[in-house]
């Protein structure tokens, strides 16, 4: 479920998973996505502690058969299985924006 938010939102940190799941996402589960090359990190998010953004590889489209994330299943569809919701993860993001303007 990592790896899938990972592909559908990124370049996304650590904090933002954990606000998508509703509960922290450890830094092993990162660690064992980063050491099978499935994510790497990227740039520093520009929030409160600059925590390292994560975006998916290479390899992880080769090894789901993909091209491109174009190939990512439509998001809609999870939405509508329930897998996934860009609703609350957007208003996640707004609201750590509007939080860290406040600082």
């Amino acid at each position: 479920m990592v790896l899938m938010a990972v592909a559908y939102f990124q370049p996304i940190t650590r904090a933002e998973l954990s606000k998508i799941f509703g509960k922290e996402v450890s830094r092993d589960t990162i660690a064992s996505l980063r050491s099978a090359a499935l994510i790497a990190s990227r740039r520093r998010s520009p929030t409160p502690g600059a925590p390292y953004t994560y975006v998916t590889t290479r390899h992880f489209l080769a090894a789901f058969g993909m091209e491109t994330l174009r190939d990512l299943l439509d998001i809609e569809a999870l939405e509508d299985a329930g897998l996934l919701s860009r609703a609350a993860a957007q208003v996640e993001a707004i609201q750590a924006e509007a939080e860290s303007e406040e600082e």
